[in-house]
This record gives structure tokens, C-alpha cells and sequence, in this order.
């Protein structure tokens, strides 16, 4: 069903340098362990990139978006004209990950991989077989040649920015009902229920959350696909913008591109991912958990930790770039610090 590239095993860990790093840390002018977290992300980086001194400085960022069938049914609190307008504000700079992109000197592409736009839109690339998905309460969202070109647009999407040399790359996304299928997606993936895992997404109220997972778990049972093979699931509930993530994850990782996942819908594509191709997992780099519900839950699954915890649910990938500076100083104290011995400063006994 999926291109052959996406089962490819992906580069595994540097030990050696993993183990300098473990090495330096204990080295630096600091009691062991006392920066915590950044001490244990740079550590990571150094195994990820291959190299002595951990980067996080070319961050290409890409939004990817795509429309959803199944705001027929009612779940979303937004019309689905917004997915196409807010594609024109991220080119035009006003969205608030144009903002966040533009602060931290982040190269910013936005992707349209599937959503209801029928014309060229200035700054956006277009990389699409169709214009949103079917509705997956009726019928399979998206065919199985459909499922395997939205991989194909997320692996072109990889190609381009290695251009950069990207230190990391951050991937967000938008899409008038996007939470829904993500939940669906989820729930699949995990054997739950929807009510488990189906948030509030743009702001439904209490009744239209429980709709919403109403709806979810009768396409879930529908189609079968409780526990099922990602691929299968991917294509009766998917998202096209949602699998070019999952797509472009793998795809970086095959590259030895360390990825800074973002909120709840990112989370589930990683988590797709790493279904399908096991080895893509320690590229994943979690910035935030969300305000979304089911965002705990997923990030349970991909047996990750967050760096942050600010409620957020906007999406776009802003979670992953307003902790990107965090990963930065991580990597600035490991290299820039004087170690005991360069400082002259006593070291503790041995």
C-alpha cells in the first residue's frame, strides 16, 4: 500500500558520540545533573546528529495542510473556508507560527497537500493527487494511491529542506477538522475509545465533543480498523495532510534529521510513524504537551517527555518553535561551557 522507502531502516544512534557527550557533561563547570533535562537533550542530539557538538540552529520550518470529509458531520466549530484562508495568512506572514517563524530566523514553506483550494495560491506549494479527504463516516477517507502519494509529498518536502542542512526540522499543520481525524487515527492505533482520547479541537462545546466522538467510534467500528496495521487505518480515517507528516518524519529520519514534534495532531502522525517504521523513533524530540485531551495519551504511547507544558492548541507547529529555543541553549551550554580542568576550577573528588 505504502511506497517501500517508508519500511527503511533508519540510521541508528551514535554510541561514541553519545557516550562523549555523557563524558563532557560530567566535565562542565556545574554539579552533575544540575541543568537536567537540557543536559540529557543535548546528550540525545549529539547521538542523533553524529557529532561532538549538537546543533539547533537551521530549523526550516513546514506547515502542511489539508481538508477533512468529515466536517460534514458537524465537529468542528469553524467553516471549512478557513483552511484555505489561513493558508493565505501563513504566506502572508500573520499567522502567529509566520510570527514565530520570522523570531527565530526559521525558513517557513507551507504545503498544500490535499485541501479544497482549486487554484495556485502565492507562496504556497501545491503537492496534491485530490482536494480533501472523503468523508470517513460514509467511506475510506482516502484510496490507498492517495495514501501512498500524501508519503511521497511529505518525503519531497524532506528533499527540499535538506538543501539547508537543517540542524532539526519542525512540522505543523492545518485543517478544518484535523482533530477529529487525528483522534480516529489515535483511538485506532491504541484500542480505545474515542470519548478516551476526542478533545475540544477549535472549541467545541461539551455536546459537540461527545458528538464528535460518537462519530468517531462508529467510523472506528465501521471500518474495522481497532488495532489494525497503520496503513489500513490510515486510509479508512486518515488525513492527507496527517500523512504527509507521518511521511516526512520517516523521511527526515532516514536523513539523521532529528524532529521536534508538536502538539496533538503531529503527536499522532509521529505515532503512525513510528508503527510503521519502528526505527524512526529516537529522531522524535517532543516540544509540549497540549491543552488537546488525548495529546497525554499519545505522547504516553510514543514514551516521550515534554519539554514544555504551556496549554497550548493551536497547531501549526507553533509548540515545537516557541520550544525551540530551549533545544538552542541545551546545545549552547554543552559546547560553550569551560570545563573543571579549562576553567581551573576543583573539580569534585574522585
Amino acid at each position: 500500500m505504502l511506497p517501500d522507502w517508508v519500511y527503511k531502516k533508519c540510521p541508528e544512534i551514535s554510541a561514541a558520540h553519545r557516550d562523549a557527550a555523557i563524558a563532557r557533561q560530567a566535565q562542565l563547570t556545574k554539579p552533575t545533573g544540575a541543568l537536567g533535562r537540557l543536559e540529557q537533550l543535548a546528550i540525545e542530539l549529539a547521538g542523533l546528529q553524529a557529532t561532538g557538538q549538537p546543533r539547533a540552529a537551521r530549523v526550516p520550518i513546514i506547515v502542511f495542510a489539508g481538508d477533512h470529509g468529515i466536517v460534514a458531520q458537524g465537529v468542528s466549530a469553524y467553516p471549512q473556508a478557513v483552511t484555505i484562508a489561513m493558508m493565505a495568512n501563513f504566506a502572508s506572514g500573520g499567522a502567529a507560527i509566520s510570527v514565530l517563524a520570522r523570531e527565530l530566523g526559521s525558513s517557513l514553506e507551507v504545503v498544500d497537500v490535499g485541501t479544497l483550494a482549486q487554484e495556485q495560491m502565492a507562496g504556497v506549494v501545491t503537492d496534491k493527487l485530490r482536494s480533501g479527504t472523503r468523508d470517513f463516516s460514509v467511506e475510506a477517507a482516502l484510496a490507498p494511491a492517495e495514501l501512498a502519494f500524501a508519503f511521497e509529498a511529505g518525503q519531497r518536502v524532506v528533499a527540499r529542506a535538506e538543501a539547508q542542512q537543517p540542524d532539526l526540522l519542525i512540522f505543523g499543520e492545518m485543517g478544518i477538522g484535523n482533530t477529529t481525524t487525528s483522534a480516529a487515527i489515535a483511538a485506532s492505533l491504541l484500542g480505545i475509545s474515542a470519548e478516551e482520547i476526542a478533545g475540544s479541537g477549535t472549541g467545541v462545546d461539551a455536546a459537540g465533543r461527545a458528538h464528535k466522538a460518537r462519530v468517531i467510534d462508529a467510523a472506528i467500528v465501521h471500518h474495522g480498523v481497532s488495532g489494525v496495521a497503520p496503513e489500513k487505518i490510515l486510509s479508512a480515517v486518515g488525513g492527507l495532510e496527517i500523512a504527509a507528516i507521518c511521511g516526512a518524519i520517516i523521511a527526515a529520519a532516514q536523513r539523521r534529521i532529528p524532529v521536534l514534534i508538536d502538539g496533538f495532531i503531529v503527536s499522532v502522525a509521529a505515532l503512525a510513524a513510528t508503527r510503521l517504521n519502528p526505527s524512526c523513533q529516537p529522531f522524535l524530540l517532543p516540544s509540549h504537551q497540549s491543552a488537546e485531551q488525548g495529546h497525554r495519551l499519545v505522547l504516553r504511547a510514543l514514551n516521550v517527555q515534554p519539554l514544555i507544558s504551556l496549554d497550548l492548541r493551536l497547531g501549526e507547529g507553533s509548540g515545537a518553535a516557541i520550544a525551540l529555543p530551549l533545544v538552542r541553549l541545551a546545545c549552547s551550554l554543552h559546547n560553550g561551557m569551560a570545563t573543571f580542568a579549562q576553567a581551573n576550577v576543583p573539580d569534585r573528588p574522585s
